[in-house]
């Protein structure tokens, strides 16, 4: 529908001399190169914003959980180290 609106409003700021046709053509021509440009609507948009979020803190969560892992290792393995000499 947006892409209809701008398309719409592309061809009304043509001169109105110019026939019929002209401004179909040129209106689908607009709204053709509006399409291959990819836009993507607000809405999904948000969504994609949403999912970056959950990853984001899902990543964190696992970045901290290896940092805990990787400080608890290098304990063991520090209290394994004086013993084995």
């Amino acid at each position: 529908m947006i892409l209809k609106d701008l398309a719409g409003a592309v061809t009304a700021v043509l001169p109105e001399r110019l026939g019929e046709d002209v401004r179909r053509n040129a209106q689908a021509a607009v709204r053709a190169a509006l399409e291959n440009m990819e836009l993507v609507s607000r809405e999904e948009l948000e969504v994609q914003r949403q999912v970056l979020l959950r990853t984001r803190t899902k990543l964190e969560a696992l970045e901290a959980r290896v940092a805990d892992l990787e400080r608890r290792l290098a304990e063991a393995e520090t209290v394994e180290s004086p013993g084995s000499d």
